[in-house]
């Protein structure tokens, strides 16, 4: 999609759908769409919309608004998804182009970025293997922007193009089926990806992981045939105003059985998607290389299957992990923590000062806040602070989860240090509190992504399937991050 601002006025703008936002009982504050509100037909509800041909004073032929509900309430995360439904109404048409104009938020950047970061993620679809009717063969072939054409705004709509199609691109990832998505088909996207936007890449294969003793995460691996990869990303500018480091991880499952500890039928296809943390980490890179912020940023994703066969771990085996601390497996299922285990040690071995995770981790967040904010987790209340306004102004909710110390007495081991599982009850925090024991005292975030990582229907402003979470506040994190 090509993504240009127009400042035309809005009456004289030539183009095949003109959109705008309508606010409940207002009238649209440009001069030639106010007419529109003696019709009585003008939405009032949040992305509601309407379809006007032929108003008198406008150029274009078709005018579509769209529902912005009470403009008090109204904000970039609001206009994001509004730009997002403007272009999933106008995909089925196949127009050459057509123009958004963005209201309700005064700060124009911000106005432009969101909306182009909304448009961006609602052209994308899912679909690549179709040999009928495919997905993108609709679509809206220009976006453009109502807004002066100021360094401001020009600049805004870079940033705005570079993480949403660095969105785009962790969904991608995770959309693939696990046959087209192996911890070594991961690696090889991962390593073209950072050859084309300026990232050092090392990846680490079996026998290097087995000389770091990453017994944690090599279990994982036990039972399936595909070879598993650690995918290592630097971003090392040249000049950093920081000698803080700032360590993105993810969980790169690419696809989870359960292992031996098997899940049951019922959507095991989605599993697929168990690399969401991974992939939202390899996102958030690509977009760091090309907004280059002045800061050192390492990237670890752990990429493995985790399957069931006769060599596969057992429930009851005992591991070694990397830091030296043992393991002893409860349920084969609760993999991630496992790798993560590895991947944090490694992390920190490497010279990060602040720690980051993102995973696919339990279904026990979604328990406790469904699928609409991601759990954050936490060993330094101040980092997760700053996170939490990154993630305000990224658009994405978020949710700060307890670490009481009281938790850590459910995945106490037997005969070992810790239990990879600490039980039914609060499962996302003793989840969490694992993944603590491997960070010492190193500020470090863990976010629960298992219920916000996947769409199950099509949305008005995005497509079913991965949504690419925390890319946005990982980026946002990224860029503010030697101010913080």
């Amino acid at each position: 999609m090509d993504i240009q601002l127009n400042h035309q006025p809005i009456e004289s703008i030539s183009t095949d759908a003109l959109a705008f936002v309508a606010f409940d009982k207002e009238t649209p504050s440009h001069p030639a769409l106010a007419p529109l509100s003696a019709t009585g037909d003008l939405p009032t509800k949040l992305y509601e919309t309407a379809t006007f041909h032929n108003v008198v004073g406008i150029a274009t032929k078709r005018v579509i608004a769209i529902g912005g509900g009470k403009r008090e309430k109204f904000g970039t995360y609001e206009l994001r998804r509004a730009a997002g439904v403007a272009v999933r109404l106008l995909k089925p048409k196949s127009l050459a182009n057509m123009t958004f104009v963005p209201d309700g938020v005064a700060d124009p950047g911000a106005a432009v970025q969101a909306s182009v970061e909304g448009a961006l993620v609602a052209d994308f679809d899912p679909g690549r293997y179709k040999t009928d009717g495919r997905a993108d063969d609709k679509h809206v072939g220009a976006f453009h922007v109502a807004a002066a054409a100021t360094a401001e705004t020009r600049a805004a709509l870079e940033r705005g193009r570079i993480i949403g199609d660095s969105q785009n691109f962790t969904r991608d990832l995770v959309n693939e089926p696990g046959n087209y998505m192996t911890p070594t088909i991961l690696a090889e996207r991962a390593r073209a990806m950072a050859a084309e936007v300026g990232l050092e890449c090392e990846i680490l294969d079996r026998a290097r992981c087995e000389e770091l003793k990453m017994g944690s995460f090599l279990s994982v691996s036990l039972g399936s045939e595909e070879p598993p990869k650690f995918i290592h990303l630097r971003y090392n500018p040249e000049t950093a105003v920081t000698d803080r480091v700032l360590g993105l991880v993810g969980k790169g499952v690419t696809f989870d059985t359960g292992g031996i500890s098997i899940k049951p039928a019922d959507s095991m296809d989605l599993m697929k998607y168990d690399m969401a943390g991974g992939a939202a980490m390899l996102g958030a890179m690509r977009a760091i290389a090309l907004l280059k912020p002045a800061v050192r940023i390492q990237c670890f994703v752990p990429a493995t299957e985790n399957m069931p066969d006769g060599k596969a771990q057992k429930p009851g085996d005992v591991r070694i992990a990397m830091s030296g601390k043992s393991i002893e497996i409860i349920n084969t299922d609760a993999e991630g923590r496992l790798i993560l285990a590895d991947a944090l040690h490694y992390a920190r071995l490497q010279g990060c000062t602040h720690l980051i995770d993102a995973a696919t981790l339990t279904g026990a967040i979604s328990v406790a806040l469904g699928k609409v904010n991601v759990g954050v987790f936490t060993n330094d209340e101040a980092y997760q602070e700053r996170f939490l306004k990154c993630a305000k102004t990224a658009g994405e909710k978020m949710w700060p989860m307890p670490m009481d110390d009281d938790y850590r007495e459910q995945i106490k081991g037997m005969v070992a240090d810790l239990l990879n599982t600490g039980g039914r009850y609060g499962g996302a925090i003793t989840a969490a509190w694992f993944l603590k024991e491997f960070v010492a005292d190193t500020p470090w975030i863990h976010l629960d992504i298992a219920g916000c990582a996947w769409i199950d229907d099509n949305k008005a402003f995005i497509a079913k399937g991965s949504s690419g979470i925390a890319v946005r506040s990982l980026i946002e994190l990224a860029m503010g991050f030697e101010k913080s």
